[in-house]
Parts: structure tokens; C-alpha cells; sequence
């Protein structure tokens, strides 16, 4: 039997911002479940849920201080049992982000870990002296800014942070803390959950020893604040030790039925796919697994078939994720602008690709209508490291503004009171009631049925077609059908000669006349055919 998660459509939800049914100006559980009819109608088969653990939202939920409670500003359990329950009745399923390699520093383990080195808690977070001249323990790097220690004078010593100097790493190599870590992921497993998006799923064992991380060889520094990225970090992420603990983490979801885990593997470049080879490899690890590979600025066809063909190779009995955007990162439609006819050409051709990428399938919110990234000022900004490094850090408040729902509504029909980040014109412009038949969202939705009627789509093999810059093409085949997938990643017009039985099927705005395919600047086509298939340049 075809385990759900292999073909499905995820659709990521931000709770602060889809619907606030409160009227405190964040988005609410309760709005969430009043709105899942429209992902269901979308064609989505699950929702991901942004954190709702309870948390001082100092990092928007991604510092958690309860793992089993909900936070206040997003309801109560009842509210998360209550929109469990409306999902399944809709066909879908949940999974729900579990940010395990760090808590807040207001998590009761923390409290009391940080007050000396020996009490019950003392070896739950990364500790460690200072060196003879009072400096952090290595060279070791915080992805906010600075390094990724912070001394703390109750014991003494230093503590391990990635990110804020408020979410201080757990102790992976402490037992207790990891059979902790399974009781609090069974709690939601025994609640009806249907699995987790595991964060910075690459972090959660540090090297004991403690050394420093060499130079990167082949990643200069971008900006004043990228010292994360001028080291090659070997020693504080992607430790060998991980691999057991997913392992213990599948065996747990093992006892339940359909349950799936999807790990967000930190890392750019070639890297990045290898390690999501080897935490999918085999039957006893993560289920599937994502990276940045595909969410940052590069954009060809040599980019997108490398990724897809880096996958294959490391790991051939691994399942990908493949997304373009999320809430880390600018938004698809405004990141690969400059590639763009129109902010609606690149709407529909990213569509079209990504549901033609074999794997399973990652919508964040708001990309079904082409939404674009908002333009923010100081002021309005929340997200830490933008505060911090403004105004060379533009952060990531711009992909997390509220979803647009009524255009003409206040704040469009997102929030009766003041949103917590502001809802603007442009993003207004593209309201779910402003898109029409011919629409964005109809394109998705038309897109993603498509997908779903074709096996060659949802399970066939991918297999490239050499073919010059822009254009990514190749052949999905399934044992009855086999389609052609082309796309035309530039703004100029490209013709392809075709050979072979041939014709146009599904979303497509190419023409064919004859054996001669057009694809406009940004066009696609979807090809189906015998398998025997083959297209060329024009000269």
C-alpha cells in the first residue's frame, strides 16, 4: 500500500498569521480550522503547522518553554483536538513543527540547569568552561549574530546556542534528555497528530571534544553579519550521532499508523543533498527530508537538475521534499524576480515545475495566490536578527505577513484588530476573493488536480533531457504513462523541435505546431507521449 506522504501536497500554515479569530491581531488555532475547507478545496492532502508550543515568542515559537502545552496567544488544547478532528473529517492530515535541538531559556529544564553545575538538570544543555583567558570554549558561530556562546555567571560557565542567546541548545548526549524529548513527541502522537516537521533536524549533537571549526574553502562571506557561513562547520551540526537519535525517533512512530516525520536539514549547497540522502537512507530514519537547495537565489536549469539528480544518487531508496518557499525565506515570486516577465508568469511557471518534481510536494501559504514579499520599515519589524543587523539584514518578517482573505475587508479579513505585522496594499491586491477563474489560485488548483490524475507525476521516475540554458526539461514515466516536462526558466522565447508521437496535455501556455514546440518567456509545457519521446534545441 502507497504510504499517503510519498505523493502528497503539503500545505505549510504560519498560525500567526492565517486567521485571527480573537481579534488580538494574531492568528488563532480557531481560525485555522474555520479556514481548512480552503486548503482542502486547494488540493492540499496535509497542513504543517508553524510552532504552537507554548513559548515567550521571543523567536515567533521556534524557543519553546512546555513542549506538551499550546500557547496561549494560539488557544487552548481543546482548540488543537477540535481542529485535529476537522481536519481528518476533511481528508487532511497534520504535522506539526517540533523545534528539538533548543528550548527558551524560560523552559523549566533551563531554569534550573543554568543555577549550578550539579543539580538534576545540570547536564541537559551545552555547557562549558571558559577558556584560560575568559573567552567562549571554540570559534563556533550563532546564526543571529555573534558567537554561539553565552556566559552565564550563576554557573560560571558557558552555554551552546545556534540562534538567539534566549534558546540555548539541549544535551543530546545526555539519555535523559533524549528519552524526554520521545515522551513529549508521543504525547501528540497519542492525540491524533500524524507526524512532525522536524526543525534544524542536523543539530541536535554537538562534537564533545569541543574543537573549532576550520575556514570554509568555498564560501566567502556575503555581508558584515554571515560568520555563520565563513566556517565549515563540522564540528557543532551534522554530527554522525544524529542518525541514532532519528532512529529512536522512528521507532517511536513506527508504533503508530501513518505517521510521517519530514526533517529540515540546515545547510546550503551539494551538502545539504548528501545529508538528506543519509537521514532518508534506509527504513529506520526520517521518513523524507528538505533543504535550502532549492529555497535561495539560484535559479537555473543546471541548479534544479542538479539538486533533483544529487538526490537520486545519494540516496536512491530516500524520498525528497521540495518546496520553493517558506517562512525563512523571500518569497519565490519576488526572489527570482529578475528571471520574471511578470510576477504572474512566475507564479504559474514556479507552480508548474514544482508539481512536476517527483517527490513529495511543499506549498507555504500565500504562494497559491503569487504572493509577493512584503516591504517593511524598521518600525514594523519583529524578526530578531533584522532588528539587530538593520539594514543590512532585511530578515524575515516580509515572507510572514498575514494571509489576505477580503481585500476590501479591514486588514484583508485577516484580523478585526491591529495584525501583528502589517497587511499592505500589494498584498491586499491578491485577497483570495480577488482571484477569478483565471486566477493564481485557479492555476493552482487546476495544476495540483492535474498532478493528481497522473501516476507518471505522482510516482513516475525522473529521467533528464539534455537541453542548453534555460530550459529544464525531462521525462516522468510511470509503466502506463510517460509525460514530457518543459520549462522555459528565461524571459525570452525558446523553440524545441520534437520528435516522436506527441501532445500537449494539462496546465501549458507553449504551443505545438507540428514538431516545432514554442514555449513563451516563462512558458511550460506538460508533453505526453509513447516514451520514446526526444526534444532539441532549434537552431
Amino acid at each position: 500500500m502507497q504510504e499517503w506522504w510519498r505523493d502528497a501536497i503539503i500545505y505549510q500554515i504560519y498560525p500567526r498569521s492565517y486567521q485571527d479569530d480573537n481579534g488580538d491581531g494574531v492568528g488563532d488555532l480557531r481560525g485555522i480550522t474555520r479556514r481548512l475547507p480552503y486548503v482542502a478545496e486547494l488540493g492540499a492532502d496535509c497542513i504543517w503547522l508553524s510552532p504552537i508550543f507554548a513559548s515567550p515568542q521571543k523567536d515567533m515559537g521556534y524557543d519553546v518553554s512546555d513542549y506538551t502545552a499550546i500557547d496561549p496567544l494560539f488557544g487552548t488544547i481543546e482548540d488543537f483536538d477540535e481542529l485535529i478532528e476537522t481536519a481528518h473529517g476533511l481528508g487532511l492530515k497534520v504535522i506539526v513543527d517540533q523545534v528539538l535541538s533548543h528550548t527558551s531559556d524560560l523552559h523549566p529544564w533551563f531554569k534550573e540547569s543554568r543555577k549550578s553545575p550539579d543539580n538534576p538538570y545540570a547536564d541537559w544543555y551545552v555547557w562549558a568552561d571558559p577558556l584560560p583567558d575568559g573567552s567562549p570554549p571554540t570559534n563556533w558561530h550563532s546564526h543571529f549574530g555573534g558567537p554561539a556562546w553565552e556566559f552565564e555567571p550563576q554557573r560560571g560557565q558557558y552555554y551552546l546556542h545556534h540562534f538567539l542567546g534566549s534558546q540555548p541548545d539541549l544535551n543530546f548526549h545526555n539519555p535523559a534528555v533524549v528519552d524526554e524529548i520521545l515522551r513529549t513527541c508521543k504525547f501528540w502522537l497519542d492525540r491524533g497528530l500524524d507526524g512532525f516537521r522536524l526543525d534544524t533536524v542536523n543539530y541536535y549533537f554537538h562534537d564533545q571534544s569541543l574543537r573549532s571549526n576550520p575556514p570554509a574553502q568555498t564560501r566567502p562571506q556575503v555581508m558584515a553579519t554571515d560568520l555563520y557561513g565563513m566556517q565549515h562547520n563540522l564540528y557543532n551540526k551534522t554530527r554522525p550521532e544524529n542518525l541514532g537519535f532519528l532512529e529512536k525517533l522512528r521507532s517511536l512512530t513506527d508504533r503508530y499508523e501513518e505517521i510521517m516525520m519530514v526533517g529540515e536539514v540546515g545547510e546550503m549547497g551539494a551538502r545539504s543533498i548528501e545529508i538528506m540522502g543519509e537521514y532518508t537512507a534506509g527504513h529506520n530514519r526520517l521518513h523524507m527530508a528538505y533543504s535550502f537547495a532549492m529555497l535561495g537565489p539560484d535559479y537555473s536549469a543546471a541548479h534544479f537538475r542538479s539538486c533533483i539528480e544529487g538526490f537520486q544518487k545519494g540516496a536512491p531508496d530516500g524520498h525528497p521534499y521540495w518546496s520553493f518557499s517558506n517562512h525563512d525565506v523571500p518569497r519565490q515570486v519576488s526572489r527570482w524576480a529578475g528571471h520574471a516577465v511578470s510576477e504572474e508568469d512566475m507564479a504559474r511557471l514556479t507552480c508548474a515545475m514544482l508539481m512536476s518534481f517527483e517527490g513529495t510536494i511543499g506549498i507555504y501559504q500565500g504562494e497559491e495566490l503569487g504572493q509577493t514579499e512584503t516591504e517593511l520599515v524598521y518600525e514594523e519589524l519583529t524578526d530578531p536578527p533584522a532588528l539587530r543587523f538593520w539594514p543590512a539584514v532585511k530578515g524575515r518578517d516580509g515572507c510572514r505577513t498575514p494571509m489576505v482573505w477580503e481585500k476590501d475587508a479591514p486588514n484583508a479579513g485577516f484580523s478585526e484588530g491591529t495584525p501583528w505585522l502589517p497587511v499592505k496594499a500589494p498584498q491586499a491586491a491578491k485577497a483570495v476573493d480577488q482571484q477569478g477563474n483565471d486566477s493564481i489560485l485557479s492555476f493552482y488548483r487546476g495544476t495540483i488536480a492535474f498532478r493528481k490524475s497522473s501516476n507518471a507525476l505522482r510516482y513516475g521516475k525522473t529521467v533528464f533531457i539534455d537541453l542548453p540554458e534555460p530550459v529544464l526539461a525531462f521525462h516522468r514515466r510511470a509503466a502506463e504513462q510517460s509525460i514530457a516536462c518543459v520549462f522555459n526558466l528565461g524571459k525570452e522565447p525558446v523553440t524545441l523541435t520534437l520528435s516522436g508521437e506527441a501532445a500537449l496535455t494539462g496546465p501549458r501556455n507553449a504551443h505545438l505546431t507540428g514538431d516545432m514546440l514554442t514555449l513563451p518567456g516563462n512558458g511550460f509545457a506538460y508533453i505526453e507521449n509513447t516514451g520514446d519521446l526526444k526534444l532539441s534545441a532549434t537552431a
